[in-house]
């Protein structure tokens, strides 16, 4: 049960191409964002769905199969674990954000959209 601790696992749709770059070591960065939706049906009877964004980074092999594969729309699974950081915008606030370290892609769909 101790590698259940920090783990997440998504299966959406991305919002964008991967964005990608290569830092000063060599590594491989991408980071890209993916919407989860739930439909449930509210105190009325009506059908309601809600989208959820999620803020992914890939690193190394991860991050060059998700250069080479993923764009725009394409449905994916994924599982990873959360990490939150911090940082200072230009105007001096302090901001904090939540991604999901993406360690395992798994492409879904059929093969025609690819």
């Amino acid at each position: 049960m101790y590698t259940l601790k920090n783990k997440v696992q998504l299966i959406g749709n991305l919002g964008n191409a991967p964005e990608v770059k290569t830092i000063e070591s060599g590594k491989k960065l991408a980071r890209f964002s993916l919407a989860t939706s739930e439909s449930y049906r509210n105190a009325h009877g009506e059908k309601v769905k809600e989208t959820t964004w999620h803020n992914l980074v890939a690193w190394g092999k991860v991050a060059e199969l998700a250069e080479k594969y993923l764009t725009k729309g394409k449905e994916i699974a994924i599982e990873g674990k959360l990490i939150n950081r911090s940082y200072t915008d230009k105007d001096g606030n302090k901001k904090y954000v939540t991604e999901v370290e993406v360690n395992e892609l798994l492409l879904l769909g059929s093969k025609a959209e690819a």
